[in-house]
C-alpha cells in the first residue's frame, strides 16, 4: 500500500484576545507519496496551519488525519520522522559548515556514513566545493539548495516546503524549485508545498486552492 496522508473532515481555527479566527472547515483530502502538491490561496487563509497538520505538527480542532507508512497505520511521531522540511527560512545550524549541517540529521539517527551520504547530496545540489563553509559566507540561494538537500538526506516519505523560495530573486527561486522537484521525482518522495507563487505551483502534480475556508482542486 503507498504511503498517505488522509484528511477526514479537517477543520481549523486560532484564538486570539478578541476574537476566533476560522481558517477552514470539513476539509478532505488523500496526499500521496510519488505526487508533487501545491497548495496555494490568499495570505491568512491557513495555507501552512493545512500544511502543519498534514505533516503532523499541529493537531486540527475538528476532524481526523491519517498517517500510513509501508501499507500500516502510524502516528503522528512516526510521520514527523519519516518526513522532511523546507521552510522560507533556512534555518541551517550558524556554527557547522555545509557538510555539517546536511550530516547532523544522519549523525542524530545513529549513521556512520553520514559525512559519505552528506557530500553525495552536497554534490548533488552543485555545492561540493561549499563543503567547509559556514551559513554566513554562503548566498541565499546556497544556504536554501543546503536545506533542500537536509531535507532529502535522511530519505523521507514526504517533504512540507512553506514557502520555500519566498526569501530568493526570480532566478534563483526557479534553480530551488527545480531541485526540490528534480529530487522528489528521483526518490519517489511526496512532495507538498505551499506557496504564493504560481510559477512554483505550476510544476506540481496538483494544485489545491485554499480560500474562504475550503478547498479545491485548481486548474
Amino acid at each position: 500500500m503507498q504511503d498517505k496522508i488522509e484528511l477526514d473532515n479537517v477543520s481549523h481555527h486560532f484564538d486570539t484576545g478578541h476574537e476566533r479566527i476560522e481558517l477552514f472547515h470539513g476539509l478532505s483530502c488523500v496526499i500521496r507519496a510519488d505526487t508533487t502538491l501545491a497548495i496555494v490561496g490568499p495570505s491568512g487563509a491557513g495555507k501552512s496551519s493545512l500544511l502543519s497538520i498534514a505533516a503532523g505538527l499541529e493537531k486540527p480542532v475538528g476532524g481526523a488525519v491519517r498517517f500510513t507508512i509501508d501499507g500500516a497505520e502510524v502516528d503522528a511521531l512516526m510521520m514527523r520522522a519519516s518526513s522532511g522540511f523546507i521552510f522560507q527560512q533556512f534555518h541551517l545550524m550558524p556554527e557547522l559548515d555545509a557538510i555539517g549541517n546536511l550530516a547532523l540529521p544522519l549523525r542524530l539517527k545513529g549513521r556512520r556514513d553520514a559525512f559519505d551520504i552528506a557530500a553525495s547530496w552536497l554534490e548533488k545540489v552543485g555545492l561540493k566545493d561549499r563543503a567547509q563553509h559556514r551559513p554566513h559566507q554562503l548566498s541565499g540561494g546556497e544556504q536554501q539548495r543546503i536545506a533542500v538537500a537536509r531535507a532529502f538526506v535522511t530519505g523521507p516519505r514526504f517533504i512540507f516546503a512553506d514557502e520555500p523560495t519566498g526569501n530568493l530573486d526570480m532566478r534563483t527561486s526557479d534553480v530551488v524549485a527545480g531541485l526540490m522537484f528534480d529530487c522528489a521525482r528521483e526518490t519517489g518522495c511526496g512532495l507538498v508545498i505551499v506557496t504564493h507563487s504560481s510559477t512554483l505551483a505550476k510544476r506540481a502534480d496538483a494544485t489545491l486552492m485554499l480560500e474562504n475556508g475550503k478547498m479545491r482542486a485548481a486548474a
